[in-house]
């Protein structure tokens, strides 16, 4: 063989060496397959974080707006337990003013039946009355507001005269016209009181009666 028909030959045998590698070289059908499918789940991973995202972000929203109910439901349950409460109170502190009027009157009847000397069976069941009364009073919290030898305040108590008296701090409840009571802290009925004031005393005058004497 000659060396060109060599050369030919290993020329040949190059080329086809080469051909061989590149071919080896392309992916698969398959392959390309497999990498399509994997960018498919990629993109599609991608999207479900998106939507996973959006779906927290709206369920925190839901779960704010929640609060936000349950706590505007729980101010309007409290409102509403205050106004019913309040409303109760009202009612039992009218139904107990009623009860104080029949107290007061009861106790004008003992004393008229005391002075009138009337039978004493007759004057024990007026006081069992009372007693009863009184007890109810202590059920519910009804107490005597304090009067005689207080300071006057204009909270319980209800001036209706005054007396010029110097034995005493000005303002001070000399006398108790009428009982008055409170209920749980709250007024029932104020007391109507008589109420000291000091003599004012004018020294000029009194200076210039003193020399002239």
């Amino acid at each position: 063989m000659s060396v060109e028909n060599c050369e030919k030959d290993n020329s040949s045998n190059n080329a086809g060496g080469e051909e061989e590698e590149v071919i080896q070289q392309q992916p698969s059908p398959q392959e390309d397959k497999d990498q399509e499918y994997i960018i498919h789940l990629e993109n599609e991973l991608s999207r479900v974080e998106v939507e996973r995202q959006k779906a927290k972000e709206e369920a925190d929203n839901n779960m704010n707006k929640l609060r936000y109910l349950m706590a505007d439901f729980d101010n309007y349950r409290k409102q509403m337990e205050r106004q019913i409460e309040s409303k109760i109170n009202q009612g039992k502190a009218e139904l107990i003013l009623k009860f104080v009027s029949i107290h007061d009157d009861l106790s004008r009847a003992i004393e008229t039946a005391k002075q009138g000397k009337s039978d004493q069976v007759v004057i024990e069941g007026l006081e069992g009355i009372l007693r009863n009364v009184e007890t109810l009073f202590d059920a519910e919290g009804v107490k005597e507001i304090e009067t005689t030898g207080t300071p006057f305040d204009p909270n319980i108590h209800d001036a209706i005269s005054f007396k010029y008296d110097d034995t005493v701090p000005e303002n001070t409840v000399i006398a108790e016209i009428r009982k008055g009571y409170m209920m749980s802290d709250k007024v029932l009925r104020p007391s109507l009181v008589e109420i000291s004031k000091r003599i004012v005393k004018n020294s000029a005058i009194d200076s210039n009666r003193t020399k002239g004497d």
